[in-house]
């Protein structure tokens, strides 16, 4: 299994990429939100990757992140999913917001992406709402991270979105209102409630 591939970006077209390695060149598939965050040709990329083999074709998918990685991997886990149904959903939909609407459970905005109807992404919703809750996509949040929030600071964020939710906000409404708050780390939960609500006024 290739983990990754860290060269120079030699090519870009739609959909695909090639990174060249040590004299080889790695033709990549790619979502289009990759392509928009690339770097210039020549320039030196690293992109974490997933090997399809089948008996006519190896076929190589890469990512910026691991955690968009890992996204694309639970994708085609789902029954009816395959690698370019995943790339079509993470070409539409960026990783975090998908995560929001699986947690709501948002069909709409997920079966807008080509190719995914209505009975698709309620398969997704279905079988990826448990392996994806609040205080993961929280986690995800500008400023924090796993290693510098500790328990009573995610502890106050899921307090502040549980209380919107119980105001009738939908999950994926009270998440993305609760990251947009800075230094929300540094606050209790009332003070994130408050300025959580302000924002939804605006949104």
């Amino acid at each position: 299994m290739i983990s990754y591939i860290k060269g120079e970006l030699t090519e870009i077209s739609e959909g695909i990429i090639v990174v060249e390695n040590n004299g080889i060149g790695f033709n990549i598939n790619v979502p289009a939100t990759v392509i928009s965050s690339l770097s210039s040709i020549g320039e030196e990329v690293k992109v974490y990757t997933y090997l399809q083999i089948r008996e006519d074709a190896h076929s190589l998918y890469g990512f910026l992140t691991r955690d968009d990685l890992n996204m694309f991997k639970m994708l085609i886990n789902v029954n009816g999913i395959g690698p370019k149904g995943a790339l079509a959903i993470l070409s539409t939909i960026s990783p975090d917001d998908l995560r929001f609407a699986i947690c709501s459970g948002d069909v709409k905005l997920i079966s807008s992406a080509p190719g995914i109807g209505n009975k698709i992404a309620q398969k997704i919703i279905l079988e990826l709402k448990d392996k994806i809750n609040l205080t993961d996509v929280l986690e995800r949040s500008e400023g924090s991270s796993i290693e510098n929030a500790s328990g009573s600071e995610l502890n106050a964020k899921n307090e502040a979105v549980e209380a919107l939710v119980s105001l009738g906000y939908s999950n994926s409404e009270a998440v993305r209102a609760v990251r947009q708050i800075d230094d929300a780390d540094k606050k209790d939960s009332e003070t994130i409630l408050k300025e959580a609500l302000k924002k939804l006024a605006i949104i």
